[in-house]
């Protein structure tokens, strides 16, 4: 891999997503409950206290889990919920050994079209169907990895020129793009919520006469 990302907003940590796979797969697993610059500085944080320059597959699945979590919760801690995220990203790791041989960007390396690509993904550990194609349209829109149907897998967030997600993030700009989107679709959905007739109660049926 050799892309310049722009996702942590830290040049060291942005440096290893470009070009570590499964930096970038571990950076887009934890992009979950936190701010997203934190999430995708994890993959660098977790390296360096690894004593590495970069992340590896084999070394991660056979971390002793709770030294893992240990090493996931020192401050500054990698994320907001430490010991559980370790465990999912050991899962991921173990996936990518036993399905991949411990190499990540095999995951997309061979894909023929962006169905089996996306089916690849939600197969990963922690990867649901948002997630998976949120990664999708990331790996086209700044990889470079475009298998054949890739925008249509990857559903709204492969659109060109949306800024919905982490895959449209190239700076501050886009990144303040992206959130504000997500505060207006939020926003719209407490509205809806709120709505007459959407959140009161219908009164007790009184039965059949």
């Amino acid at each position: 891999m050799d892309a310049t990302i722009h996702l942590a907003q830290q040049p060291e940590a942005d440096e290893l997503l470009g070009r570590s796979a499964l930096a970038a797969l571990v950076g887009m697993l934890l992009d979950q409950q936190i701010p997203m610059e934190w999430a995708f500085t994890g993959p660098y944080t977790v390296a360096q206290r690894l004593g590495a320059d970069d992340l590896d597959a084999g070394e991660i699945a056979a971390y002793d889990p709770d030294a893992f979590a240990e090493l996931l919760r020192q401050k500054p801690a990698v994320h907001r919920y430490p010991a559980s995220m370790a465990k999912r990203v050991q899962e991921l790791c173990r996936h990518l050994v036993d399905e991949y041989g411990g190499d990540a960007s095999a995951v997309w390396r061979d894909v023929t079209s962006g169905a089996e690509l996306l089916t690849r993904l939600k197969a990963l550990p922690g990867y649901g169907e948002q997630k998976a194609q949120i990664f999708l349209a990331l790996l086209g829109k700044q990889y470079g990895v475009r298998p054949e149907g890739w925008r249509e897998a990857a559903g709204a967030y492969g659109e060109e020129g949306s800024f919905r997600s982490a895959a449209d993030i190239t700076g501050p700009q886009s990144l303040a793009r992206v959130r504000a989107w997500k505060q207006e679709k939020k926003a719209a959905a407490k509205a809806a919520a709120a709505a007459p007739g959407k959140s009161a109660k219908k009164p007790p049926g009184r039965g059949r006469a």
